[in-house]
C-alpha cells in the first residue's frame, strides 16, 4: 500500500482493510473451522498438552499458533492449505514421540535428561549453572513445599519439562536455611537448643568442625549456622 493512500479519515480501510465487509463473516467461519480443528489436534496430542510442556510440545504449540493465523485472516489464502500444514505438524510430533518411545537414547536427545541439582542436602552448583537455575529460584520452590532447610532434602531433580521433583530424606538432619536473605529477623527467633554445625552458605555442605576456613565442596569461605 502506497503512503499517499493512507488517510486517517478512511474508516472503511481502518475497519475492514482492503477486503469487503462481507469478509468479516468469512473470517468468523474460518476461525470457527480452525478452532474446532485445533481442539481436535490438542486432544489428539494427549493430556501432556494441558500440563507442564516439554521442549517438543512447546515447539508444537508455537507452530500451531503460527499455522492458524494466516488461514483465519488472509482472504487470498484457503483454509485447506492451513489444515494441511496443521496435519503435517501433528504427524511430525507423533513421529518424534513414537521414536522417543522406541529408543530411550533418541528420547534423551530430543527431550533431554533430568538434572540432579540437590544431592543429600548439598547444592550441585555445576548442574545448576548448566541448567540456568538460580539458588533463589530453587529455594522459592522448596519453600512452597514447606521445606525450609536443605537437611530435609535427599534429591531435587530438574525435569526436562522444567518442573522440580523433590525427594525428601528418610531422616532429616541439619542443613542450609532457605529463608530469603531479606528476612534476617527470622534467624533471631530460632532456638539454639542443639549443637549447630557450620554449613557453607554457597553450596550447603556441612562441617562438624568448630572452625573452618574453606568449604570442601565449592572452596568458598563463608559459613553460617545450620538449622534443623
Amino acid at each position: 500500500m502506497k503512503a499517499n493512500e493512507i488517510k486517517l479519515e478512511d474508516w472503511q480501510r481502518i475497519l475492514f482493510g482492503n477486503a469487503s465487509p462481507e469478509f468479516l463473516l468469512e473470517v468468523f467461519i474460518r476461525t470457527l473451522i480452525i478452532y474446532v480443528a485445533l481442539l481436535l489436534a490438542v486432544k489428539w496430542l494427549g493430556k501432556r498438552m494441558s500440563g507442564q510442556l516439554t521442549i517438543i510440545e512447546m515447539t508444537v504449540m508455537i507452530t500451531l499458533g503460527a499455522i492458524v493465523s494466516v488461514p483465519m485472516q488472509m482472504p487470498d489464502r484457503g483454509i485447506l492449505q492451513g489444515l494441511l500444514i496443521l496435519i503435517t505438524a501433528l504427524l511430525l510430533h507423533r513421529g518424534i514421540t513414537h521414536l522417543g518411545y522406541r529408543s530411550p537414547r533418541a528420547e534423551d536427545i530430543i527431550q533431554g535428561k533430568p538434572s540432579v541439582i540437590v544431592k543429600d542436602g548439598v547444592l550441585q552448583l555445576k548442574e545448576m549453572h548448566a541448567s540456568r537455575v538460580s539458588k533463589q529460584q530453587l529455594f522459592s520452590e522448596l519453600r512452597s513445599k514447606k521445606i525450609f532447610h536443605l537437611g530435609k532434602v535427599r534429591r531435587v531433580y530438574l525435569e526436562p519439562s522444567g518442573a522440580f521433583s523433590i525427594l525428601l530424606a528418610n531422616e532429616a538432619h541439619q542443613g542450609l536455611p532457605l529463608y530469603p536473605p531479606s528476612d534476617r529477623d527470622i534467624f533471631k527467633t530460632m532456638k539454639a537448643d542443639y549443637k549447630q554445625s557450620l554449613v557453607c552458605i554457597n553450596c550447603g555442605m556441612m562441617s562438624d568442625k568448630e572452625e573452618i576456613d574453606t568449604c570442601e565442596g565449592c572452596h568458598e569461605h563463608e559459613f553460617i549456622k545450620a538449622i534443623a
